[in-house]
């Protein structure tokens, strides 16, 4: 099979050849393994009701064949569907969610995020295997020795299974979800060491592609690119935020170290998705500043005539604490 997008782009990170060029875009619409029924968004016009599984595939589709995505990231059964119909194409790379830890499971009127996470796996490794090479598995420490343990017991047994199955995967490392004795400050130093100590025990054929953590500040994330070169670090994004959140985070990742950016609802909930993404590549490159781009992307939106959500000036506002803080 010859290398996708993505290899190509790792194979240049690995070989001291970066530019902003081999950044590599993924966009996660994996929201039904954590939202279910909510995860396409709200139905323009109609209040209280949701777009379709249809719907959500086709924002798939869309993105994929505009040829900004590097990664779609989404569940298996949508994977499967994609692959089936042959929308994926021969550049980019699907990836599907793995697991399904219970601090995701955000169904209405659930609280189960406010407990500590516990290990869970919906997906059978053996039925992805004929379409797809590459899954998200993830995992979060709670600084509870109990949790933290089984945690770890979990993505063993994962790794194990995925390598006899030559199924490559990529490490998402939540921030803990129900900290025990552990303050605010201390989350960006106990992730880098909880990921770190992870690592050190797992050999070459076990190990993952590349991080997926979220963005804790750019003295943290440049911590831990700078303690190990070999390790590819992306970002998640979190909630939906602003425009210009979205193309904050995206550059001040980049310019601390980040290679890869796994945008969910940042891009999903978005005006135009497309017209989104499109912009992404530019500001890496810095042919466009973040504010710039919330600009372009609102005359876009224009010439679309799109109404955009947010005026350009609330959209031009920086409205995350991590990136308000720095």
């Amino acid at each position: 099979m010859a290398a996708r997008r993505l290899d190509r782009k790792l194979e240049n990170i690995a070989a001291g050849r970066y530019t902003p060029d081999d950044f590599a875009i993924a966009d996660a619409k994996d929201g039904d393994m954590a939202f279910g029924l909510t995860a396409p968004g709200p139905r323009p016009g109609s209040p209280g009701l949701f777009r379709s599984r249809q719907d959500y595939l086709d924002d798939m589709r869309a993105q994929v064949a505009q040829g900004d995505l590097d990664i779609l990231l989404c569940s298996a059964s949508n994977g499967e569907v994609l692959t089936d119909d042959g929308s994926l194409g021969s550049e980019v790379t699907l990836a599907v969610r793995a697991n399904d830890t219970t601090d995701i499971w955000n169904q209405r009127g659930g609280s189960y995020p406010t407990s500590k996470a516990r290990p869970f796996r919906t997906v059978n490794l053996e039925a992805i295997q004929p379409f797809c090479d590459l899954v998200l598995y993830a995992v979060t420490f709670n600084h509870d020795l109990d949790h933290d343990l089984a945690a770890v017991q979990a993505y063993g047994e994962f790794r194990r299974e995925a390598a006899a199955l030559g199924i490559r995967h990529f490490l998402e490392v939540f921030n803990p979800n129900a900290p025990q004795g552990l303050a605010p400050e201390q989350v960006g130093a106990f992730v880098n060491d909880s990921i770190t100590r992870t690592l050190a025990g797992v050999t070459q054929s076990e190990r993952p592609l590349f991080l997926k953590l979220a963005y804790n500040g750019g003295a943290a994330l440049a911590e831990l690119v700078q303690a190990d070169s070999s390790l590819v670090v992306g970002v998640l994004g979190g909630g939906a935020g602003t425009t210009r959140d979205t193309f904050e985070l995206l550059a001040r990742s980049e310019a601390h170290g980040a290679r890869v950016a796994l945008f969910g609802r940042k891009i999903q909930r978005a005006d135009s998705q497309l017209r989104l993404v499109s912009l992404m590549p530019k500001v890496l490159r810095g042919d466009l500043t973040p504010a710039d781009a919330v600009r372009a992307y609102h005359e876009a939106l224009a010439e679309d005539g799109v109404v955009a959500t947010r005026s350009l000036e609330a959209d031009l506002e920086v409205t995350d604490p991590v990136l308000t803080a720095e």
